[in-house]
């Protein structure tokens, strides 16, 4: 059982080093791998793990619910090591709303989705345009299809390469600096729109083929399309099953950190920066792609090792 109780240490290490506040993780977690000791276990088993969570008598479920996700999340990390953890499901003792897990799509993906998305066919042959620009947009930025939607024309500065995005999530406005590809992507586009509405009734930049801003339901439709014709979705699914456009944002951002990884960076101290870009209200939010996507979270594991060796970060 020390064996356990030394993985747990550099886990705590990780999280810790990581910026997540571990004080209740720790206490909670030794106390499980003593239980664990108490019981002769040589492993943890999803069994074990939920009689652990549920020993605490006339409290709430929600109680229940956190004791077992900190024994889930060390799980997930240690079955690395451990082939024979079990780390609990998600379902099990639900106490608050779970994100989903993301869909990080492909190099190859992304590029057939914006090239199908260019075939959409339409009367006046602006429909695949837009949306090949949107889903190209929502690639390389990270922004919020909301965000992308709501872009003005007056937002969109092709000369600086700067987006200026003010109707976020949560009501506050930044920059999003865009490259040099992708201002010639997004001049191209505005060429084709302005011969098609050379005086537009609207200030919106994406403009349905009627000349008005383009909405939430429209450009998901495009994608349901888009997504089942390059057979990334099985015809007749549901909306919500299979990969997301805002899957996109997530690709945006765990390609990002592994990059950062990659070449070095010390990722604890950039992450902050990736947070305000893409618009995230707590760093917390930026944190989760670390245990939400196992590269990342091997990276990150790795790192550590190294600096406990007294090698480069």
């Amino acid at each position: 059982m020390n064996n356990i109780q030394q993985w747990l240490q550099q886990y705590l290490t990780l999280r810790g080093g990581l910026g997540f506040v571990i004080q209740n993780d720790r206490t909670a977690l030794y106390k499980f791998v003593s239980f664990l000791e108490a019981e002769g276990a040589s492993h943890i088993t999803t069994a074990l793990a939920l009689r652990w969570a549920t020993q605490p008598e006339g409290v709430q479920s929600a109680t229940w619910g956190r004791r077992l996700g900190m024994v889930r999340r060390f799980a997930v990390w240690f079955s690395a090591f451990d082939p024979r953890t079990e780390p609990p499901p998600q379902a099990l003792l639900p106490h608050r709303y779970q994100r989903r897990h993301p869909y990080i799509y492909s190099d190859s993906e992304v590029e057939r989705l914006v090239r199908t998305a260019a075939k959409l066919p339409s009367p006046k042959g602006l429909r695949g345009l837009t949306y090949s620009t949107v889903f190209g947009l929502l690639v390389v930025t990270g922004m919020r299809v909301s965000e992308a939607l709501s872009l003005d024309r007056d937002d969109v500065n092709l000369t600086e390469g700067i987006l200026t995005v003010r109707r976020t999530k949560f009501g506050k406005s930044r920059l999003v600096f865009v490259h040099p590809s992708t201002q010639t992507a997004l001049r191209a586009y505005v060429n084709a729109r302005n011969r098609l509405f050379p005086r537009s009734r609207t200030q919106a930049f994406f403009l349905t083929e009627l000349g008005t801003r383009i909405t939430l339901s429209m450009v998901e439709w495009a994608f349901l399309q888009t997504s089942r014709s390059m057979g990334l979705r099985p015809p007749g699914k549901r909306r919500g099953t299979g990969p997301r456009l805002h899957d996109l944002r997530h690709r945006f951002a765990v390609q990002t950190l592994i990059n950062w990884y990659r070449v070095g960076l010390d990722v604890e101290r950039e992450i902050p920066k990736l947070a305000t870009y893409l618009g995230h209200t707590h760093v917390n939010d930026t944190y989760w792609y670390l245990e939400a996507v196992p590269e990342l979270l091997q990276l990150a594991t790795k790192r550590l090792e190294r600096r406990e060796t007294g090698g480069k970060p």
